[in-house]
């Protein structure tokens, strides 16, 4: 059974990771508007995965006699100054996930969740890798600079990526 204080925290969690997707859907919309559709796909990739991230909390509080209680998600932001600048908010936002991953698993441990804590080591890996992800995009846009033709080739690599269903996500 999960505590109550747990589920709470995880849905919260919830809210964060469709936060999250709301908040890459809207840089993708943002990168359609300027004509960069590679990196606006990347950005619709991302939102898939933090739908993803956010099932899998639904998931765990449910399967653990607990209900899943959705609230209202805030509006994210809708323009950036530059592809540069929606990638460093990308990857402040990454960050601040993480820190949001690593409370629940002081919680989890706090509240003696084994269970709960099991469960959040897939997410503070898959933070490592989000975090890794972002920046490495955030390090490329630096590298091209004033470069149109950088850009245009980082969009072309960008459109690369779609969204696979880990193996492990069982539900």
């Amino acid at each position: 059974m999960i505590s109550k204080k747990i589920q709470k925290a995880f849905n919260d969690q919830i809210n964060a990771e469709l936060f999250s997707a709301y908040l890459y859907l809207s840089m993708s919309a943002y990168f359609e508007s300027i004509n960069l559709p590679g990196f606006a796909g990347w950005m619709r990739t991302q939102s898939q995965e933090e739908i993803f991230h956010a099932m899998k909390f639904f998931h765990h509080i449910n399967d653990r006699g607990g209900r899943a209680k959705l609230s209202a998600i805030e509006t994210p932001e809708v323009e950036w100054s530059s592809a540069l600048q929606a990638f460093k908010d990308a990857y402040a936002h990454e960050e601040k996930v993480t820190g949001m991953i690593n409370k629940l698993v002081d919680l989890a441990l706090k509240e003696s969740d084994h269970a709960s804590n099991a469960f959040l080591q897939w997410f503070v890996t898959e933070q490592v890798e989000e975090e890794m992800n972002t920046d490495n995009v955030v390090q490329k846009l630096k590298l091209a600079g004033e470069s149109t033709n950088a850009l245009l080739m980082l969009d072309r690599e960008l459109g690369a990526r779609i969204f696979t269903m880990p193996a492990d996500s069982g539900k």
